[in-house]
């Protein structure tokens, strides 16, 4: 009788996931299911976002201040959620670290903004870096957010830029380091050095 060796699946053979809509998670929210835990909806998966380590929520704080200081306060939204364009919004519902709103709109207070209401987004990354760089940097390009910052926490700040609204990416895409500053467009003249946005 001759020995088989049996070979792991091939990468490619992922087990069929539930990939939930909006709907379905309002229903589930409204029945108590997710009672106590923070969670945000991306692309039909529900992702965690209860206990960040110190350094993220450091750098959420210090970006905060920064942005609070080249725009203003009240235009600097901290994990509140934001409305996915028509193609993502069924499947995503994203609450990015920080957002800067282009302008203070009084009916913020019944609805989230929508990208082109906003400045700017960042997020902040120690363990969710692919997740922020391919998924979320799509989902923010297609609902027309014009500038998209991606804060590594091993002390990068990557930067897209040049949104193409009719294919819904960032044309340009900037490493800065944390010895570099990043101009802010949107306030000309304005830089921000990396190293005050790292803990």
């Amino acid at each position: 009788m001759a020995l088989s060796i049996l070979q792991p699946p091939a990468a490619s053979d992922e087990l069929p996931r539930k990939r939930f809509t909006r709907a379905e998670v309002e229903r589930m929210m409204d029945i108590g299911l997710f009672e106590g835990q923070r969670f945000e909806l991306i692309d039909g998966d529900l992702i965690n976002k209860m206990g960040q380590k110190p350094p993220h929520a450091s750098a959420i704080q210090l970006c905060m201040i920064m942005l609070a200081k080249i725009f203003a306060l009240e235009l600097v939204r901290v994990q509140l959620s934001m409305e996915a364009s028509a193609p993502d919004r069924e499947t995503s519902e994203p609450e990015p670290d920080l957002a800067v709103l282009a302008a203070a709109k009084a009916d913020f207070k019944r609805r989230h903004p929508n990208g082109s209401e906003l400045a700017l987004i960042v997020e902040i990354a120690d363990t969710s870096l692919r997740q922020d760089t391919i998924k979320k940097r799509g989902i923010y390009a297609r609902a027309g957010v014009p500038e998209y910052w991606v804060l590594d926490l091993n002390g990068r700040l990557i930067v897209h830029r040049d949104l193409d609204a009719r294919s819904g990416q960032y044309l340009a895409i900037q490493n800065y380091g944390a010895d570099e500053s990043v101009p802010v467009p949107s306030r000309l003249g304005q830089s921000i050095p990396v190293s005050d946005l790292l803990p």
